[in-house]
């Protein structure tokens, strides 16, 4: 494998929509799926109405990266050996005492499945995006008003959280204006989505005029994305991409064969029958990754073209069109902007415009270091007897170098480069550090303290 990975290499250019090419404005976009979630439960599921106020402060427990281990009502944060760093029970941070008495000082007992597929299961649930994350502080509510009333020791609410989102998010729920989350997006755009730079539609421009082909790959449906691209990149957006495909149900997408998951064409937004083949660009719904590769052959004349995927879930998105499709992943990580928590004296004086990007909604954005989870990317190791502590990876933070070829903390953070700009991939050397662009979190440089690296 080459040390180095461009843009210019690669024959197609592929790219999630939501919090990808689509940003939200976090905080807003927080609440609201918060709300709609905890509406569904205490309406529909009678849980206790205490769900549906929030402290201003509470989503500071939404943090990506962690683990629901279901039946005990814990989150979990796990080291890269699948070591527990720190655990709360619903809300509540536990001891180290306690964490020893559940874990012991071993790895968590799921770790060795969830590791080698990045999945979910009945067990657990793996928050790893910005549309799931507020479910989590909804969960851990409800375990502990669960353990207010009953004192639990195995918890039954899954079953419900599952309904709550199915009913936000499912396939007709935009056009039928139901649930709370749709109807509020399409009535106030503005609120939640951030419209896209100029600078990166710009760069789309110039990847299609290097004759690059371009795919949308999402897996919101139709109407949903259509809504999306209109207002973040003008009605014009079809005329970015060579093929757009919605509802496309990843990872499903990256692992199921032609005849598990067919294409299928759209009519008013309406899923048509299934296709045999994928034979000309255009707009799908659903489909597989080897139809599409394909079809992509016949249009490139290459035998191996070079895909590349941008995307911002480990789960959906990076780990499954590594590991199936063979594709360079590009990682989104909102979190590497959390690093630049302190803005230099100098800079306090600044005109806003000469500010950094990201400076004025500071505070607010989720992907500040979480206080009662701190970092996504290393923690501490309390030492056995009186050895010290020692700083190591989160496993997350281990995922992104071993399935990302880079991660970025946003596509305009690279949309002035030139296309021939030559990024240091993650896998060119150990360290664990090299494919952050455009610079490795500082917890992770060794001048901020020595982190062990495995």
């Amino acid at each position: 494998m080459q040390q180095y990975f461009s843009l210019a290499d690669c024959d197609v250019v592929g790219f999630d929509l939501d919090h990808t090419l689509c940003r939200y404005h976090l905080p807003q976009s927080a609440r609201l799926i918060y709300d709609s979630f905890a509406q569904y439960l205490v309406t529909e599921k009678g849980y206790d109405k205490d769900l549906l106020t929030l402290a201003p402060d509470s989503l500071d427990f939404c943090c990506k990266g962690l683990v629901l281990d279901i039946e005990e009502g814990n989150f979990l944060k796990l080291a890269e050996d699948g070591t527990v760093l720190r655990a709360s029970h619903g809300t509540k941070s536990m001891t180290s005492e306690e964490i020893l008495e559940t874990y012991g000082r071993r790895e968590w007992k799921h770790f060795n499945t969830v590791s080698g597929m990045v999945s979910r299961s009945a067990k657990y649930y793996l928050y790893d995006n910005y549309f799931d994350l507020p479910g989590a502080l909804l969960c851990a509510r409800v375990v502990d008003i669960l353990d207010q009333h009953d004192g639990q020791k195995k918890y039954d609410f899954w079953k419900d959280m599952v309904a709550a989102i199915q009913h936000n998010y499912k396939i007709s729920a935009f056009k039928e204006d139901c649930g709370m989350y749709f109807p509020e997006v399409k009535n106030h755009p503005d609120k939640y989505l951030q419209r896209c730079p100029e600078s990166v539609k710009k760069w789309l421009k110039q990847l299609k005029s290097a004759g690059k082909i371009l795919l949308l790959i999402t897996s919101s449906h139709s109407d949903y994305c259509r809504l999306l691209c209109e207002h973040i990149i003008g009605n014009d957006f079809e005329e970015y991409f060579d093929i757009v495909i919605t509802n496309a149900l990843k990872p499903g997408f990256f692992s199921h064969t032609p005849n598990q998951r067919p294409f299928r064409t759209l009519e008013n937004d309406e899923e048509q029958e299934a296709l045999l083949s994928l034979d000309k660009p255009g707009w799908y719904s659903q489909g597989n990754a080897i139809q599409l590769y394909e079809l992509l052959k016949k249009m490139i004349g290459k035998l191996d073209p070079k895909v590349v995927y941008f995307g911002d879930s480990m789960h959906s998105d990076i780990f499954p069109a590594h590991h199936y499709s063979n594709w360079e992943t590009v990682f989104i990580l909102e979190e590497l902007l959390g690093d630049k928590v302190t803005v230099p004296e100098e800079a306090e004086s600044e005109p806003l415009e000469k500010k950094g990007k990201y400076e004025e909604d500071q505070l607010k954005a989720p992907y500040f270091v979480s206080k009662q989870w701190g970092s996504f990317f290393v923690d501490r190791l309390p030492g056995l007897e009186n050895a010290e502590e020692t700083l190591v990876r989160t496993w997350s933070c281990k995922c992104i170098s071993t399935y990302s070829t880079i991660a970025i903390p946003s596509l305009e953070a690279i949309a002035d480069l030139p296309l021939d700009y030559r990024f240091t991939r993650f896998s060119s050397n150990s360290s664990g550090t090299a494919g952050y662009y455009p610079s490795p979190p500082r917890v992770l440089l060794p001048n901020e303290e020595s982190v062990t690296m495995k």
